[in-house]
């Protein structure tokens, strides 16, 4: 059975799907990356022809517990900090409670050993 690897836009997670899997995705259909919660949109699936769009990053409030979808647009208008760690992190606010979130990502590099 062939299986579809697709990276994860945000954290680079190769997210794997079946054959099957396929079949069963319509357009408009989401799916959650388990490595980091992005949610993503297909937006074709034709034949050969497979794509997904970021839709958002589901995150859970540390303060209310409130989970809630980080999107593209909240990211670009999200001022960055220094991290605890020394790194550079956003900070989106939550909708729920207005708390602020820091959230980092790691950037994956496009020589990746053994690819």
């Amino acid at each position: 059975m062939t299986i579809l690897e697709i990276d994860c836009p945000v954290c680079g997670e190769v997210l794997e799907l079946t054959g099957e899997d396929r079949a069963e995705l319509e357009v408009g259909d989401a799916i959650v990356c388990e490595n980091c919660n992005a949610e993503m949109e297909v937006v074709r699936n034709e034949g050969q022809d497979f794509e997904v769009e970021l839709l958002g990053i589901l995150t859970l409030c540390p303060n209310c517990h409130q989970e809630f979808d980080v999107t593209e647009e909240m990211l670009a208008a999200a001022p960055t900090v220094q991290g605890e760690g020394g790194e550079e992190t956003s900070l989106v606010r939550c909708p729920h409670c207005q708390a602020g979130v820091e959230l980092s990502f790691e950037e994956q590099s496009e020589d990746q050993p053994g690819t």
